[in-house]
């Protein structure tokens, strides 16, 4: 690592998200409107997190896990940019290749290539820099002649392919990944687990949130656990997952090797 560049790349400090839920189910805009203006609608606050607090140093890989709901995924929106925090502050030092749902950044309605470009603007990129890599990004997703079939018909598998394929076709500065290999082939799956691999021999710092332990054993050298919004544990992925699990894993149910 080169002496003039920051040691920490992304600084998380006191960071707290809160939806406004509404309580009452309105079935349509129309009969929304009319709530609004009567002033019937009431709203109960969510807190997705709870003054979460961390610092990633450059070149470090962490896993991020705890049960669904527990703030993971609007954790990484808030580094990624997407959403912006109720309070607290959000430092990202390096430029973001965020993979975060299936389908983000993509419109149904154009074909894939069409959304290579359209993803890549939306990640930064110039439209030369699309235009170099849009060969390897095809070829990397395996997608073929469906590379100019509209987004609309593909299935949840091809369209993580694409978006993994767009989002890693330059190093990135941050990668974050959440659930990136859930609806993927295993032949797939095994393509981008060397791609990262590759990325973490290069020094990219990443944030990936998994439920498969074996992914964050293998490629991460760090973990935190959410629970309900806060940040309950920050260390070794394997001290880490042995406690969540013990915790979180039902009587009677199989043990995760970790």
């Amino acid at each position: 690592m080169s002496p003039s560049l920051p040691t920490t790349a992304l600084s998380v400090a006191n960071v707290s998200l809160c939806y406004r839920l509404a309580k009452q189910r309105v079935p349509s805009f129309k009969e929304y409107a009319i709530h609004w203006l009567k002033g019937a609608l009431t709203y109960q606050s969510f807190w997705a997190l709870r003054d979460v607090s961390f610092s990633v140093r450059r070149g470090e890989a962490v896993g991020i896990v705890g049960l669904n709901g527990a703030g993971k995924s609007s954790l990484l929106k808030i580094i990624a940019g997407v959403l912006d925090p109720t309070s607290g502050d959000v430092e990202v030092g390096e430029r973001v290749s965020p993979i975060l749902e299936l389908g983000t950044g993509f419109d149904p309605e154009l074909t894939g290539r069409e959304n290579i470009y359209l993803n890549g603007l939306l990640l930064g990129r110039s439209r030369r820099e699309i235009r170099e890599r849009e060969r390897a990004i095809v070829d990397f997703s395996e997608l073929g002649d469906f590379i100019d079939s509209p987004i609309r018909s593909y299935s949840s598998g091809m369209v993580g392919r694409l978006g993994f394929s767009i989002a890693t076709a330059w190093p990135p500065g941050i990668l974050i990944l959440d659930e990136v290999f859930a609806a993927g082939d295993a032949a797939f799956t095994r393509k981008c687990e060397q791609r990262i691999a590759a990325f973490r021999a290069a020094g990219v710092t990443m944030l990936m949130v998994s439920h498969a332990a074996d992914q964050i054993l293998a490629s991460c050298g760090r973990c935190l656990w959410l629970d309900h919004g806060r940040l309950v544990s920050d260390g070794a992925p394997a001290e880490v997952l042995a406690a969540y699990h013990a915790r979180t894993l039902l009587p009677g149910s199989a043990a995760v090797t970790v």
